[in-house]
């Protein structure tokens, strides 16, 4: 592999594989900043870099005390309180090079587009960031006025550029009404795009709590499909994502507390008849990754084909195809899942981001993280991947020559 300079500050050494790309020859069209020829590209997941005191000074006084915070304990270390996570000691780290760069990205629009400028991103999808908080906690109606306090100043930041950065609109579904009106005021505002957790009451699988694929939450879906928005669920929303410590203890919480979290709302809305009842409903998993999407869906066809004696309701559709027809999921760097994608027929449904500003992500050597991952794909799967599929997910307008596969 050839490794190719950095776009600005010197990279520290462990930033280095980064920068390593087979390039693109072959390819019609690039992903490269400032090729004439460059694909469309949406970044499916971005996320917003939030002031720090934000909900603080906007919330209700009656939640201030329960707001995350960092307390000090008699031995001076520091901890960060938040209502639905264990404790969690704050440790001081010392980021250098592209390290501190993305630790410090994303909080000034303008400088949000001279850095996917140069990442060749053309349309962002924003998160929140600081407001994954918001659902940790298992009081829905607490969440939903954060959530709520978001959604405003996420429309007051964002709206002047709303043709590249697009906002999705954070909902906490627990506290039904709540989320039917917040619904109704933020489509009316011009959101495109909803967020909801991954369970709509936080914490651990409860068989007593409702949860999405329950027939009360139809009315949800309704006021969803009515508006036409599009909704989606992101990785660590639906359960303390920490709770692995030790050795080894970053890469368990990640991999087997985290990005697990979205198969459960995959499962749900494909195998109860939401997705037939409200054939207008399209969801997205975020940040999880696509590799396992093709293993989830053919086990859940196998559960509903072989435990047929005990699946209710019966479907006009195998959960798979119901999948294919109104499910997506974005990724970052996920090779398993894209050697995958056209032999499972998933072109469709996969959609890529850069994860700007976060760690995890490709943010700013993204076109070298393309063309490391997506050289055995054919033109048009590109193309879909990139960009295409996202803009169908969001009901937006692509440049005519940019559609060109």
């Amino acid at each position: 592999m050839k490794v190719e300079e950095q776009i600005s500050e010197e990279p520290n050494p462990e930033n280095l594989w980064r920068l390593e790309t087979p390039g693109h020859a072959g390819w019609k069209r690039t992903a490269r900043a400032g090729d004439p020829n460059k694909y469309f590209i949406l970044s499916a997941d971005c996320h917003a870099n939030e002031p720090f005191d934000l909900w603080e000074k906007r919330i209700d006084a009656k939640y201030r005390d329960r707001l995350p915070r960092v307390v000090v304990d008699e031995a001076g270390q520091q901890w960060r309180k938040v209502e639905g996570y264990r404790p969690d000691k704050l440790r001081v780290t010392t980021f250098t090079g592209e390290d501190k760069l993305r630790s410090k990205a994303g909080a000034d629009p303008e400088q949000r587009l001279r850095d996917h400028q140069r990442d060749g991103i053309d349309v962002e999808l924003i998160f929140p960031n600081k407001g994954l908080a918001m659902w940790a906690t298992p009081d829905p109606v607490f969440s939903n006025a954060m959530c709520r306090i978001w959604n405003d100043w996420a429309w007051e930041t964002f709206a002047p550029y709303k043709d590249t950065m697009i906002t999705v609109a954070s909902l906490a579904p627990g506290d039904l009404e709540g989320t039917l009106a917040e619904v109704r005021r933020v489509a009316k505002m011009g959101f495109k795009a909803l967020t909801l957790p991954t369970k709509p009451i936080w914490g651990p699988a409860n068989i007593d709590e409702l949860n999405y694929n329950l027939p009360e939450f139809d009315p949800l879906w309704a006021e969803i499909q009515e508006a036409g928005l599009p909704i989606t669920f992101h990785i660590g929303t639906g359960r303390d994502p920490r709770s692995a410590r030790g050795h080894g203890g970053a890469v368990i919480n990640m991999t087997a507390h985290t990005l697990v979290q979205c198969l459960e709302p995959v499962s749900t809305l494909c195998s109860s008849g939401v997705l037939e009842r409200f054939p207008g409903l399209k969801f997205a998993t975020v940040e999880a990754g696509i590799g396992w999407i093709p293993w989830m869906i053919e086990a859940m066809d196998e559960a509903y084909l072989k435990h047929h004696m005990w699946t209710r309701p019966k479907l006009k559709n195998l959960p798979s195809e119901l999948f294919r027809r109104q499910g997506f999921a974005t990724f970052q760097e996920d090779s398993s899942g894209l050697d995958l994608a056209e032999s499972h027929n998933l072109v469709d449904n996969f959609m890529w981001a850069n994860d700007y500003p976060h760690h995890e992500g490709t943010w700013p050597h993204s076109a070298q993280a393309i063309e490391r991952t997506m050289g055995g794909l054919k033109e048009e799967s590109r193309a879909k991947i990139l960009g295409l599929n996202a803009a169908r997910f969001l009901n937006i307008d692509v440049p005519s020559l940019q559609t060109v596969y």
